[in-house]
């Protein structure tokens, strides 16, 4: 896949920072545009960096101003994004996650469903058949942003919001699914439940995802599932497969 033609945008962010933006809009291409950068620059191991950190469409470029300068970061990113790569590398690892699309774990799949012109039973075979990217990780801790769905995702966030969630729900809006962290309020609709946890505190790599891996989803029965969230031997029955 070859980069956008459009040149990044470079803004100051702060007194020790850089922002470097793809778009102004939500696209896989931007997405994997910024990620492909990000870790270009942890590559380049250039003095006096002390951040690079990806959103979906943007990168934060921290730098320490005891070390070095604005101007030289900026100048050291132009270079990077000077070397125009040729393709995107693909995913590192791919994850498979089981979730539960029964009525007591799905309570608005129908809803979204019906917004994406779907039968329930049409929305979980795509959801199943989409390996999306974590494109960025954000909101809680760990807590991933997947895309790209169909465009026929593309549907609205709620007009009101739910109190909250139980922790690992499956939720969705605007072309993206999200694993549900945090005991917080969401414009989202629940359409699955996962056992999955994607913020692990009492590991050495508290965050289960980085920005860049693939996600598939596959459907389980409502009692398989029950027998997953009583196994503590796995993540919720997750696998995650090393690609690269």
């Amino acid at each position: 896949m070859t980069l956008p033609t459009t040149e990044p945008e470079l803004r100051p962010l702060g007194v020790d920072g850089i922002l470097v933006r793809f778009a102004r809009r939500l696209t896989s291409q931007a997405n994997k545009s910024a990620l492909d950068f990000r870790d270009r620059m942890q590559a380049a191991d250039i003095a006096g960096i002390t951040e690079v950190a990806s959103s979906l469409v943007s990168v934060r470029v921290g730098f320490d101003p005891d070390v070095t300068t604005r101007q030289e970061v900026a100048q050291a990113i132009k270079a990077v994004l000077a070397v125009h790569e040729t393709t995107v590398a693909g995913p590192k690892r791919l994850w498979r996650i089981p979730v539960a699309f029964g009525p007591a774990y799905a309570p608005q799949l129908e809803e979204a469903a019906a917004l994406a012109g779907l039968t329930p039973a049409q929305a979980i075979a795509e959801i199943e058949a989409a390996i999306v990217r974590v494109m960025a990780i954000g909101f809680a801790p760990g807590q991933p942003y997947l895309g790209m769905l169909p465009d026929h995702w593309d549907i609205p966030r709620q007009s009101s919001l739910t109190e909250s969630l139980p922790p690992g729900a499956l939720i969705t809006a605007v072309r993206q699914l999200i694993i549900w962290a945090a005991d917080a309020p969401t414009g989202w609709r629940h359409i699955g439940q996962t056992a999955f946890r994607v913020y692990l505190p009492e590991t050495s790599q508290p965050f289960a995802f980085t920005a860049g891996d693939a996600v598939q989803f596959h459907a389980v029965s409502d009692s398989a599932f029950r027998d997953i969230q009583g196994n503590n031997d796995t993540n919720g029955g997750a696998t995650c497969e090393v690609l690269r």
